[in-house]
């Protein structure tokens, strides 16, 4: 077992930044504060961070001897006190320090940094799967960075080569339930811009791009106890060979709604469109691609396995069959 040493009245402010009706008492003293403070391993991280940016201890004073555990939250009997100061620090001085260690975590709001893997298959695009990262940066706002690994053939240049690859970054921003998401990807392969360019300028279809298409995007995620919902809309346009005989644009939108059962269940409505917007192909036109339009249900656990399947009608005038669409995934 690993035991780590750190300064005791660094601990105790710390976690009583969590406990403020500790910190009122101006004649409290740590041994007595430490009763009632419940003392998790993120307390002990913040405490080794500053400490090993300012060192407080010193010969005769006190320190925590941590050992380490999978526990969730250690009590202060998991701790011994060493060293041999008799006379505790009063509660001011935990005060002081403990306002300072709450507004290091107030700037991110609390969050932590995530990672989103998802497995996506459906009837039109195939199977694709994604990530999603955010990063704290302020009190409401993650940088994020997305990427989604298309493998169906027919999205590049044949036998498997030149597969649409799609990768960008934007931001988290939060405000109460809803969090606002603007982002900005580029697509790499043939799909939008046609492919390399022959002698005479004109598009062969062959051979991938880096850019070969720009992708502005919104979503937007709301959740609370009872409620969830969701609003995307992205343009996919072409950004090489824009404007030679093989470029494509496509617009991209869906949105569900749903109630929570529980917290392992909810389920809703979803509605979603994807149109092809502009078509330079000689003698092209543009057209609806689909409208999906049917209910989905979602299982999710609380370590961060989540499971949706939506399926129902395509609805777009003479488009036949079903559609179908399932996300898996583990947020982490």
């Amino acid at each position: 077992m690993k035991t780590r040493y750190i300064h005791a009245p660094l601990v105790l402010a710390i976690a009583a930044a969590s406990a403020p009706a500790i910190a009122q008492e101006d004649s409290l003293a740590v041994s007595s504060a430490a009763s009632a403070i419940a003392i998790d391993e993120s307390t002990l991280e913040l405490a080794e961070t500053l400490e090993a940016i300012a060192p407080s201890a010193d010969a005769g004073s006190e320190t925590i001897s941590a050992p380490n555990t999978a526990a969730g939250t250690l009590s202060v009997a998991d701790f011994a006190l060493t060293s041999a100061s008799a006379a505790a620090p009063a509660s001011s001085e935990i005060a002081v320090t403990a306002a300072a260690a709450a507004a290091a975590q107030g700037e991110t709001g609390g969050r932590s940094e995530s990672f989103t893997v998802t497995l996506n298959q459906d009837a039109f695009f195939g199977f694709y799967p994604a990530f999603n990262g955010l990063i704290p940066v302020s009190d409401n706002v993650d940088f994020s960075f997305y990427g989604i690994i298309w493998t169906t053939d027919a999205f590049g240049t044949g036998l498997g080569s030149d597969l649409w690859t799609e990768f960008g970054v934007g931001a988290a921003i939060y405000t109460g339930n809803l969090v606002i998401k603007p982002q900005i990807g580029l697509t790499n392969g043939a799909l939008l811009s046609g492919g390399v360019l022959d002698a005479n300028d004109v598009p062969t279809g062959t051979g991938g791009n880096f850019a070969d298409g720009i992708v502005p995007s919104l979503t937007m995620n709301y959740s609370d106890d009872t409620f969830e919902a969701e609003f995307y809309g992205g343009y996919y346009a072409a950004l090489r060979n824009r404007n030679d005989d093989a470029a494509l644009d496509f617009l991209h939108t869906w949105i569900n709604a749903g109630y929570k059962f529980s917290d392992n269940f909810s389920a809703g409505a979803h509605y979603e469109l994807l149109s092809n917007t502009r078509n330079t192909f000689p003698g092209g036109s543009t057209a609806v691609a689909y409208q999906w339009l049917g209910p989905y249900v979602q299982f999710s656990t609380s370590n961060g396995f989540f499971a949706r399947f939506t399926a129902g009608a395509d609805i777009e005038d003479g488009n036949d069959g079903d559609f179908y669409k399932l996300t898996a995934g583990f947020s982490f």
